[in-house]
């Protein structure tokens, strides 16, 4: 069935977008509730290059290391003056999410082990097609990892997304994301089951990589 709205110039998007996908109505949410995802985060934009970088030890994610909840890295860590383009600094206890191709759910919890399994010295830094978001106060948001996975904003992004040959959802539509008040009451429970799990699983990440280097 086709799908259509209606709009008058004047609440065309700044710029006076005529993108058709801009003004989709299954890019709003349900929930009227609750809250604004921007209401609860800051969206991070602190970025670093092989320039400023230099003399530093980074562990540099593509978007490909992220997925379904947690990160998995690659490759080891490198020197800033290895990077070759610039890439947004991240630390534990963000929320990464890619902006780019939205079905493939790269979205990801920054947990704290992860920069722990590395030297001391070593840096995050993650691609710049991802989002970083941190908490607005200082409770934690590791509930948004399985939110912003949830088949509902999962069809919101999907109906977001524009161009054909590179789609992506843009910041607007991320920061607009309404939060159900009954997640929101739940908020302490939920993240802190989502951290318990992703704790696990990074530990079972190292007895992977611990028993792959015994039989070498």
């Amino acid at each position: 069935m086709a799908i259509a709205s209606v709009l008058d110039i004047a609440n065309l998007d700044k710029g006076y977008i005529l993108a058709p996908e801009r003004y989709d109505p299954r890019r709003r949410g349900a929930s009227n509730d609750g809250l604004c995802l921007a209401n609860i985060v800051k969206v991070l934009r602190q970025q670093t290059d092989g320039k400023t970088g230099e003399g530093r030890r980074f562990l540099v994610l593509d978007t490909g290391d992220a997925h379904d909840g947690i990160i998995k890295a690659t490759k080891p860590p490198c020197d800033g003056s290895a990077i070759r383009s610039t890439k947004k600094q991240i630390r534990p206890h963000q929320v990464i999410i890619s902006r780019l191709r939205p079905y493939l759910r790269q979205v990801a919890w920054v947990d704290r082990g992860l920069l722990e399994a590395q030297a001391e010295d070593t840096e995050l830094v993650c691609s710049t097609e991802f989002f970083v978001l941190e908490s607005a106060d200082e409770a934690s948001i590791a509930f948004l990892v399985p939110f912003l996975l949830s088949a509902r904003v999962q069809s919101v992004l999907a109906a977001s997304q524009e161009g054909g040959h590179h789609p992506r959802f843009n910041e607007k539509t991320l920061k607009t994301l309404p939060i159900p008040g009954s997640l929101l009451e739940r908020r302490a429970e939920f993240s802190e089951q989502f951290e318990y799990a992703v704790n696990l699983a990074r530990q079972a990440f190292g007895m992977i990589r611990a028993s792959i280097s015994a039989v070498e």
